[in-house]
């Protein structure tokens, strides 16, 4: 290549830079515009709702007798009320919101608000990938510890658990924060854990440590097995729900029991039950540990004491979720049998009356025939010229426009004429 083409392939680059510069301009100038865009959609946020709380604090203190047409108004500032806030929390989940406190401890105060909808489910799906992936590490691990006691294996295992958690709370604390529904007790259920975690990898070796160890590591392998078939599970229940519009799109899969998993086959529930009572053997076997043998760590009373919390909570939360669909679904099946009923019913009625009007057309079709053959027919002359002219009137169509307009002679025409 000479000097010449060198020389032509750089101006060409430099035409292409000049094109960068200019789309990085523009840029500049729309990121300069979004950020004042979002700080007049705050401002005007914030004006909605101080005019909203002087309208409802005005609408409180209205004591006057309210009926007929005030009453419909009253009742209509009230409807519009809610809506406009459910309005407003539409308007701010395409907004950058503030961080929690949590993350600005672990992050500093960084904007992790992602505003692209398509980018929010992607990053939900990783953390799904990422719970899934490293549940499966831990149950390789969990099971080569039965096999083998070695410490370094141990404590490879329990890093990868305080690991695992503290970025399980990261993670979904930026979910949180990008409209993600999850609730107060799970995301409290993986800081539990990862405080429980902490405290393992810090156990000493020892006599109590060797008698605890191996129930630790069978709970753990069943915990990974349960929490895989759950992911599983759960992650086709939310697709479907999803789908059927039924489910917000940036549910989450988690650990224990959750409402709208009635909505399919719920036979996970005993096998949480029984991870439950699990958690609650655990604390038995540690509360008898911190007496015999003597002189125990502090660390079994402490891993008791959260054993015993999270069986707690788990179970709590569970309890008041599973009587609440019971009674739901038994509304449902009693509204389900009722339309039913009235649908039999209704359609009873429909045949009835369908036998009816078939009954009754029958009864009159031969009460017009039995006349008619019974008596001649006789024919008037003028009766028979009435019948005949309308006979003509029926059968001559009428005429449009089109048919009854004169035809214009042609000029050959006129001059035969």
């Amino acid at each position: 290549m000479d000097i010449q083409t060198l020389c032509n392939e750089w101006d060409e680059l430099n035409r292409e830079y000049a094109e960068l510069e200019e789309c990085n301009r523009r840029n500049i100038e729309l990121l300069e515009q979004l950020h004042q865009h979002q700080q007049k959609c705050f401002n005007e946020i914030k004006h909605q709702r101080y005019r909203m709380n002087q309208i409802s604090a005005s609408m409180r203190q209205y004591k006057g007798p309210v009926e007929g047409e005030e009453k419909e108004k009253l009742d209509n500032l009230l409807k519009m009320s809610l809506k406009r806030k459910a309005q407003l929390h539409e308007i701010e989940q395409s907004l950058p919101a503030r961080s929690g406190r949590y993350l600005q401890i672990i992050l500093g105060d960084v904007n992790v608000s992602i505003l692209n909808r398509n980018d929010k489910v992607r990053y939900k799906d990783d953390y799904e990938k990422f719970k899934l992936i490293l549940n499966v590490i831990g149950l390789i691990m969990a099971f080569f510890n039965l096999i083998f006691n070695y410490r370094a294996l141990e404590l490879a295992f329990i890093f990868l658990l305080v690991w695992y958690y503290c970025t399980l709370t990261i993670r979904e604390s930026i979910l949180k924060v990008n409209g993600s529904r999850i609730k107060g007790w799970w995301r409290a259920h993986h800081f539990i854990s990862t405080v429980a975690a902490g405290v393992l990898l810090v156990w000493p070796q020892g006599e109590h440590w060797q008698l605890f160890r191996l129930q630790f590591m069978y709970f753990n392998v069943y915990i990974s097995i349960v929490q895989y078939l759950q992911f599983g599970y759960q992650k086709g229940l939310l697709y479907r729900l999803k789908a059927l519009g039924e489910r917000h799109n940036m549910d989450i899969t988690i650990e224990g029991f959750h409402s709208w998993m009635w909505r399919g086959l719920s036979f996970l529930l005993p096998f949480l039950f029984i991870g439950y009572a699990f958690q609650a053997y655990n604390a038995w076997t540690l509360f008898k540990l911190a007496y015999y043998p003597p002189d125990a760590p502090w660390h079994v009373s402490v891993m008791c004491g959260l054993f015993l919390l999270l069986f707690v909570g788990n179970i709590t939360t569970t309890l008041l979720v599973v009587p609440e669909k019971i009674r739901e679904r038994a509304k449902e099946r009693y509204r389900l049998q009722s339309m039913g009923k009235s649908m039999k019913l209704r359609k009873e009625m429909k045949n009835s009356a369908s036998d009816l009007d078939l009954s009754t057309s029958s009864q009159a079709a031969s009460a017009a025939t039995t006349p008619t053959a019974a008596q001649p027919t006789t024919t008037t002359p003028t009766s028979a010229a009435a019948a005949a002219a309308s006979a003509t009137a029926t059968a001559t169509p009428t005429p449009t426009p089109t048919a009854t307009a004169t035809p214009t002679p042609t000029p050959a025409e006129k001059k035969a004429n």
